[in-house]
């Protein structure tokens, strides 16, 4: 009796054992998006409910409630700088994302718990932010999910889709007046390389149009000394300027100045130059 006592009581711990080694699939898959905009990263982590034949919204998914927004756990919505979403100001940091649907507008909410089950002990008193959005029709879609679908150097389009629902919001990042002022400062603070702190700074202001300050900074770079580099920005920006023939007259100065180890960058700045005549 007590060998089958024994043996029955060791069965046990190992079937218990097995049951905890098993992974099984989730009905809501675990998913995640991460876009980097400008320098900063937005990071947002979810579990994807499908659709499975039911009734979402106004259903399954009842309008005017607090949602976690997918399923088990609450969505996490992570920014690695602060931003600012639909205009309105966020601190950088990791929040649970809880939205409110309803029939023509919805309120996404970023709490400063992330980390929860659900929306279950969801509370108001920790939102950090809470911004209306106007939800839209789409294409049907089984699984819920984020997308990212436009950005520029400072924004992100941010949409929810799910069933024939789309609810899209703005994330700001500001990288472009960032990115000025941090040129500001370590161009003030440049010791070695002259040249190549304020170049990068015009580079990055030409890029983004912004002349005055292309200029004036170009200008500094071109003061401490002439390179490939800050002439063939310099030809770029006469070219810009409409001043086609100091535009060429530059791009041979550039080409000239090239070392033997930049001939590669020679050939590309003459290949391009030629579009201009």
């Amino acid at each position: 009796m007590r060998r089958t006592i024994i043996a029955m009581a060791t069965l046990f711990i190992a079937t218990a054992a097995a049951a905890q080694q098993l992974n099984l699939p989730r009905v809501s898959p675990k998913g995640s998006v991460m876009q980097t905009v400008g320098t900063t990263d937005i990071t947002i982590t979810y579990n994807r409910p499908g659709v499975k034949g039911r009734s979402i919204w106004g259903g399954l998914v009842p309008y005017d409630q607090v949602w976690r927004t997918g399923a088990n756990e609450a969505t996490v919505f992570q920014v690695s700088d602060d931003v600012l979403v639909n205009g309105q100001k966020l601190a950088k940091g990791s929040y649970s994302l809880h939205t409110i649907p309803g029939r023509d507008q919805w309120t996404v909410i970023f709490n400063k718990t992330a980390n929860q089950w659900g929306s279950y002990s969801y509370d108001q008193a920790h939102d950090a932010l809470r911004v209306t959005v106007k939800p839209e029709r789409s294409e049907f879609r089984e699984w819920m999910g984020f997308e990212i679908p436009e950005m520029t150097t400072d924004t992100a389009k941010v949409v929810l889709r799910w069933e024939n629902v789309a609810v899209p919001f703005t994330v700001d990042t500001q990288a472009t007046q960032k990115s000025l002022e941090a040129a500001e400062k370590a161009i003030a603070a440049m010791n070695n390389n002259r040249w190549l702190t304020p170049y990068r700074a015009a580079d990055f202001a030409f890029s983004n149009n912004r002349m005055t300050e292309a200029q004036r900074w170009l200008d500094l770079s071109l003061k401490e000394q002439e390179t490939t580099a800050n002439l063939w920005l310099k030809a770029r920006i006469l070219n810009a300027q409409g001043r086609k023939a100091d535009a060429l007259r530059t791009a041979e100065m550039a080409i000239a100045k090239a070392p033997a180890d930049q001939q590669d960058f020679a050939n590309e700045i003459r290949r391009l130059s030629q579009a201009w005549k």
